[in-house]
């Protein structure tokens, strides 16, 4: 056999592809994260997660968790389907990214808010009867549902993230599907890490998450802000 067989093309059958298109994976990447920002502030359901895993065992928690992700979603749909209507608006460059300084903007403030804030101020207390884990999955989703202004958290992060993709109803079924799985990756985490050390967890413990979290929020938001201006992302042609 000589030499040029060696050289010739390998098959179409030897080449190499990804299974799936890197949007789909940015997507996941994005809803993930998104769900998780949305779901680490300690706001009253999380105090309320906290004290149930105290009170009544993790799997208390992780369900108020769930009903809190629950709602959150249905936030995030209105938030996606509203935003919908001005993708024209969304999709010109220079719009967009003035979308992105904006949502960096107001993931700071939010951040700024949330360390300096005291999450056990408007705390929902936790009864001692523990209930059936469907009812306190639910009271959680009413106690997020009648907080609408988690919509402003989703319109920041949707606008910083560029996630809402007009016309591609399978990228953004799999983001909000993301978001999700992002969300109850959270409070699984959250519930492990508060049963682990439920012995040293009190009030301070909550407070000090409470700013760390909060911290988490404004570095990453100050990275956001510097790539932006600096030109770390691909800034549009204007």
């Amino acid at each position: 056999m000589s030499i040029v067989n060696y050289l010739l093309p390998l098959p179409p059958i030897m080449s190499l592809e990804l299974p799936f298109q890197i949007d789909i994976l940015e997507c996941i990447i994005k809803g993930i994260l998104i769900g998780m920002l949305a779901s680490a502030p300690m706001g009253p359901v999380g105090i309320l997660c906290i004290q149930r895993t105290l009170n009544k065992g993790r799997w208390y928690g992780f369900v108020t968790g769930i009903g809190a992700a629950a709602s959150d979603i249905i936030y995030a749909l209105i938030t996606g389907f509203g935003m919908s209507f001005v993708m024209d608006f969304v999709n010109n460059a220079e719009n967009k990214f003035l979308l992105q300084i904006f949502g960096s903007v107001m993931l700071l403030v939010f951040g700024i808010y949330c360390y300096k804030s005291d999450p056990m101020k408007n705390a929902h207390k936790s009864s001692n009867k523990k209930g059936t884990l469907r009812s306190n999955c639910m009271t959680a989703f009413l106690v997020t549902l009648s907080n609408p202004l988690i919509i402003f958290l989703f319109m920041a992060t949707f606008a910083q993230f560029a996630f809402v993709i007009p016309d591609h109803p399978l990228e953004m079924t799999i983001g909000y599907t993301s978001i999700i799985i992002g969300a109850l990756m959270w409070w699984f985490g959250l519930t492990w890490l508060v049963d682990t050390i439920r012995n040293k967890f009190d009030v301070t413990g909550t407070r000090i998450l409470n700013k760390v979290i909060g911290s988490i929020v404004i570095a990453f938001s100050v990275i956001a802000l510097v790539g932006l201006v600096f030109n770390l992302y691909q800034l549009p042609e204007w």
